[in-house]
C-alpha cells in the first residue's frame, strides 16, 4: 500500500512539473505572441489598402495613355527613392525610435493620398500626378521598411523568428492576394479620388496598432553618433564580418538580376506563348501567392530549421528549376497549367529562400546596426529591378520570352550551386578545428 501511494504521489508531482512547465510556456508564448500579432495585424491592414492603391494608380495610368513608356515610368518612380534614400533610411532606423518613424512613414503616404483626393475633387489632374503620388509612396515605404522589420527581432523571442517570420509573410502573401482584388473593385464602383482613401484607412489603423504595443527602445543604447557615411559604412561591415551572409546576399543579388524581370513579363508568356486569356495570367500570379502563403504557414506551424542559410539555397535552387521549367514548355494549354503550377513552385520556393536568411539577419545582426542592415536588402531591390529590365527587355525581344525564362532559370541555378560551393569554402576551417579541438 506505501507503495502505491508512493508512485501515485510521484506521478502526481511529475504532472504537476509538466503542468507547471507548460504553463510557464503558454505565458512566455503570450508575452510576444499578442504584441507581435498586433503590430503584424495593423502592418497587413496597411498592405492591403497600399496593393489596393498601387493597383488602382496603375490601371488608372494604363487605362488613360496605353502607354508602356508611362508605365516603365511609374515602376521607376516606385524604386527610385529607395536606390537613393535607402541608406539613410537605415541609419535613422538604428539612430532613433523605430516605432514613431513606422508611424510617421505610414501616416506621410495616408496623407499624400488625402492630399491628392482632395486636389482631384477640384481639378482635373494630368497623368503624372498618378506618377508622383507612386514616388511618394516609394519615400514613405523606404524609410517604413528597415525600421519594421528591425522592430520584429526587438518583440519575438531569437528561437521563435523563424516561426514569427513565417506568420508574417502569411500575412503579406494574403495581403497581396487581397489587395489587387479590392483595388479592383473599388476602382469599378468609384473614382480614383475615393480609391486613394484606402491608403489613409491602412495607415491610420496599422498606426493605431503600433502605437498600441510597448516595443524597447534601442536608439537609448548609449553610444557615440557619428556622421552619416561612417554609420553606412558600418552597416556594409555587418555583412563584410560575416563571410556566409555575405555570400548569400550577394548570390540573392545576382539572382534577382533575372528573377525581378520576369514578374514583368510574366503577362506576355502568357498571352504571347501560350495564346491564353487574362484570366489564366490572374491564375499564375495567384499560384505564385499560395504558393507563398503555403510555405509561410509551414514555417509558422514550427518547422525547425537548423542551418538557414542552407535552408535559403534550397529555396534559391527551387526557383532556378521551376523557372528553367517554364522555358521548356510547349506552346500548348496542358503546359499553361503546368506553367501555372510551376508559379506556385516559384512563390512558394521564394519564401523557402527568404523567411530562413531574414531569420538569419535577425538573430546574429546586433540591434543597433539591424536598420542598416535591413536597408542595404533594400537597395539591392531596387537596383535590380531597373538594372535586369535593362538587360533582359531587348533580349527577350530577340530571344523569344520563353527562351528567356530558360535562361534565367539555368543562371538562378548556376549561380545557386556557385554560392553552396563557396559557403562551404567558408565553414570548411571552422570543421577542420573543431575536428581538432575534438581529437585533443
Amino acid at each position: 500500500m506505501f507503495v502505491v501511494e508512493s508512485h501515485a504521489t510521484i506521478c502526481y508531482e511529475v504532472k504537476k512539473v509538466d503542468y507547471d512547465k507548460n504553463m510557464v510556456q503558454i505565458n512566455e508564448d503570450s508575452k510576444w505572441k499578442l504584441p507581435f500579432f498586433t503590430v503584424v495585424i495593423g502592418q497587413s491592414v496597411s498592405l492591403v489598402g497600399s496593393s489596393a492603391v498601387q493597383f488602382a494608380l496603375i490601371w488608372w495610368i494604363s487605362s488613360e495613355t496605353n502607354s508602356a513608356l508611362m508605365l516603365g515610368i511609374a515602376g521607376f518612380a516606385a524604386y527610385l527613392p529607395m536606390m537613393l534614400f535607402s541608406p539613410f533610411a537605415g541609419v535613422l532606423a538604428d539612430r532613433y525610435n523605430r516605432k514613431i518613424i513606422c508611424v510617421i512613414a505610414d501616416l506621410f503616404v495616408g496623407a499624400s493620398a488625402a492630399v491628392f483626393t482632395l486636389l482631384m475633387w477640384f481639378y482635373e489632374m494630368p497623368v503624372w500626378v498618378a506618377v508622383l503620388i507612386i514616388l511618394l509612396r516609394g519615400v514613405g515605404n523606404t524609410f517604413h521598411s528597415p525600421s519594421i522589420s528591425a522592430i520584429i527581432p526587438q518583440l519575438v523571442p531569437q528561437e521563435q523568428l523563424v516561426k514569427a517570420n513565417g506568420w508574417r509573410q502569411i500575412m503579406q502573401s494574403g495581403s497581396y492576394i487581397l489587395g489587387p482584388i479590392i483595388g479592383a473593385a473599388l476602382y469599378t464602383a468609384f473614382p480614383l479620388s475615393v480609391v486613394l482613401l484606402t491608403d489613409l484607412a491602412g495607415a491610420i489603423i496599422a498606426s493605431i496598432l503600433l502605437i498600441l504595443v510597448t516595443i524597447p527602445d534601442i536608439a537609448t543604447i548609449k553610444r557615440k553618433k557619428s556622421k552619416m557615411m561612417e554609420e553606412i559604412k558600418e552597416g556594409i561591415k555587418v555583412y563584410l564580418n560575416d563571410k556566409r551572409l555575405l555570400i548569400v546576399v550577394l548570390a540573392e543579388a545576382l539572382m534577382l538580376i533575372f528573377y525581378m524581370p520576369l514578374t514583368t513579363f510574366l503577362p506576355l508568356m502568357i498571352s504571347g506563348h501560350f495564346h491564353a486569356d487574362t484570366w489564366y495570367a490572374g491564375a499564375s500570379s495567384l499560384a505564385c501567392a499560395l504558393g507563398m502563403t503555403a510555405m509561410a504557414f509551414l514555417y509558422s506551424s514550427g518547422l525547425k530549421v537548423n542551418n538557414k542559410i542552407k535552408s535559403s539555397y534550397f529555396g534559391m535552387a527551387g526557383m532556378g528549376a521551376a523557372i528553367t521549367l517554364c522555358g521548356i514548355l510547349p506552346q500548348t494549354m496542358w503546359a499553361c497549367w503546368i506553367f501555372i503550377l510551376a508559379c506556385g513552385i516559384i512563390g512558394g520556393s521564394g519564401n523557402a529562400h527568404t523567411i530562413p536568411v531574414t531569420a538569419y539577419m535577425q538573430e546574429t545582426i546586433a540591434p543597433e546596426k539591424m536598420g542598416r542592415a535591413f536597408s542595404l536588402l533594400g537597395i539591392i531591390s531596387a537596383i535590380t529591378m531597373p538594372l535586369g529590365l535593362l538587360i533582359a527587355s531587348p533580349l527577350a525581344e530577340w530571344l523569344g520570352i520563353a527562351r528567356w525564362f530558360f535562361i534565367s532559370g539555368v543562371a538562378i541555378s548556376v549561380i545557386t550551386l556557385g554560392a553552396i560551393i563557396l559557403d562551404r569554402k567558408t565553414q570548411r576551417p571552422k570543421m577542420e578545428k573543431s575536428k581538432e579541438c575534438s581529437n585533443v
